[in-house]
């Protein structure tokens, strides 16, 4: 008696579209977001940056500088220092992109990453999505302890929406900036430093806690053309606050809101791909 063998239909496996790669890059992006949102609810004072100082500078820095600040053209130095505050919150709370990614790379949870099967651009953007969701609460912290100390915008509430979002379209650019030094540092608290070094005199030369006109030539040239300038100016237009910088001859200060998008973008188009060739770098063997 012999057996015969029965050949069943080999099967095939559809190619993978461009849509389901899509799909599952997005995916991984969500989960590795979501790891390192359960990782600071178990460490609740990283938020200390997005949540305590955001209270801290705002009080501080309108009750400091309102007591002795007048503005040219007149107008509530309250209103006039919640955009600035804004934008200098969001740009001194992105250090913590480059902290977090150096503090991975340096414990060994990127080799781990390494070892599964997903695109390695997917940490950076993890990365990235997790701190622009800090972003949002440092930027919601900002808001309401500014109306708390009486700020009021004047303008509608659709270019208060644009007013924030211009701000965090350039936190989210100061975080792949902060991505790129992280990634070129040892450790975290090089990393750290290395981002204060830069955020530091970014933040403060501008037009963030006073206007221009009185600055010497040479700093008046750097806060003009400084992008802190530029978004700081542009949220105070879209809120609809005095902007004394709109007087200065001066295209990035009478077109604030083009500038800090100008900005913006060509941050991202650079320092995008700067941080993941850096990551490549550091990631291959």
């Amino acid at each position: 008696m012999t057996a015969s063998v029965l050949d069943l239909p080999t099967v095939v496996p559809a190619p993978e579209t461009t849509v389901d790669r899509v799909r599952t890059w997005w995916r991984d992006v969500v989960v590795l977001t979501r790891r390192n949102l359960i990782h600071v609810s178990r460490e609740p004072m990283q938020l200390s940056d997005v949540t305590i100082q955001p209270v801290l500078f705002t009080v501080l820095f309108i009750y400091v500088f309102g007591a002795a600040m007048s503005i040219p053209g007149g107008g509530s130095y309250k209103d006039f220092a919640l955009g600035g505050l804004l934008v200098m919150n969001l740009t001194t709370s992105s250090v913590g992109t480059a902290v977090g990614l150096s503090n991975d790379l340096v414990t060994g949870v990127i080799d781990r990453f390494r070892s599964l099967p997903m695109s390695r651009t997917t940490v950076l953007v993890g990365r990235a999505m997790s701190d622009l969701l800090a972003a949002v609460v440092c930027a919601f912290m900002v808001g309401v302890t500014g109306l708390l100390v009486g700020w009021r915008p004047t303008s509608s509430l659709l270019s208060v929406a644009a007013g924030f979002g211009v701000a965090l379209l350039f936190g989210f650019a100061m975080a792949w900036i902060n991505a790129c030094i992280g990634l070129r540092t040892t450790d975290s608290e090089s990393a750290q430093a290395m981002a204060f070094l830069f955020i530091f005199p970014l933040a403060f030369v501008s037009s963030v806690f006073a206007p221009t006109q009185q600055m010497p030539s040479f700093v008046r040239f750097l806060a003009n053309w400084n992008p802190v300038s530029a978004v700081a100016g542009a949220t105070r237009t879209l809120f609809g606050n005095p902007n004394p910088q709109a007087a200065v001859p001066v295209w990035p200060c009478q077109h604030p809101v083009e500038a800090a998008l100008i900005w913006s973008v060509a941050i991202l188009a650079v320092c995008i791909p700067l941080a993941a060739r850096s990551f490549r770098a550091r990631t291959t063997d």
